[in-house]
């Protein structure tokens, strides 16, 4: 099948690893030209380096703190410029624990990253997408909004409130050509999953080093290419009548 991609050009924020990187090879190898943007310069420019040798598209890595208004005006200004079909917001990982596990200040910094992240990057380039009269902003948000649970609080809430408003710009956006919707990866295996998993061992029985115990067999955790495809797809031509959906992708797992 077709994706129609080719040509276009696309950020993934987040992207020095794990279902960011994912997304962007994913899209590199329709012909995608990406811009791909983490904190941490050297992996993402060795990165960067990769996907135009392997896809011969055009690949730029932007260093940015994202949990940082003035960064995230830096990057908005620098994609406008550049021009823009494509937004995948993905950067931030935000801590497990309970309510009184996780203090103030990490809470904040944390949705700093991936809430006001998000938020704020949506409302620096919807306007610039809409003004177009075309594109695509996609949020890979996490299967806890489905199943929030009291041991990974932060994190449920804050991707309930990604999820309200992906939704919730989604359902009118294409009144303007554009398109936002959203994801939500059940566990995944990445660095991030064993960290979270490795919390919760430690919690359980006192022994983080015991994590691989937690790892559930039904379903089995999920691939990164397994999540990028999904992206890849739902930000083509291909699903030009999706908009202010979230799909689910963890096996099954939060239906039963």
């Amino acid at each position: 099948m077709d994706l129609a991609l080719t040509g276009k050009r696309a950020v993934v924020t987040g992207a020095s690893k794990g279902i960011g990187l994912g997304v962007a090879r994913a899209l590199a190898a329709e012909g995608v030209h990406v811009t791909i943007v983490s904190r941490t310069a050297a992996r993402i420019e060795a990165e960067a380096a990769a996907i135009r040798s392997e896809f011969g598209v055009s690949a730029t890595a932007f260093t940015a703190d994202l949990s940082n208004s003035a960064e995230q005006q830096r990057l908005a200004d620098h994609l406008r410029a550049e021009g823009l079909d494509i937004v995948v917001n993905n950067a931030g990982a935000i801590p497990g624990g309970s309510i009184t596990d996780v203090d103030e200040d990490t809470w904040r910094k944390a949705w700093d990253l991936k809430v006001f992240g998000y938020i704020n990057l949506t409302r620096q380039l919807l306007p610039h997408l809409e003004s177009q009269g075309s594109g695509v902003i996609l949020n890979v948000i996490g299967a806890a909004a489905d199943r929030p649970s009291p041991g990974y609080l932060a994190g449920a809430i804050g991707n309930s409130g990604l999820v309200a408003m992906s939704k919730a710009l989604g359902s009118n956006s294409k009144q303007k050509g554009v398109r936002v919707l959203a994801v939500n990866p059940g566990l995944i295996i990445t660095d991030r999953m064993s960290d979270l998993l490795r919390q919760q061992a430690d919690v359980k029985w006192g022994d983080s080093s015991r994590w691989e115990e937690l790892i559930p067999e039904d379903p089995a955790p999920g691939t990164v290419e397994q999540v990028a495809d999904v992206v890849t797809f739902l930000v083509s031509d291909r699903a030009s009548h999706v908009s202010g959906v979230v799909l689910t992708i963890d096996g099954g797992a939060s239906s039963r």
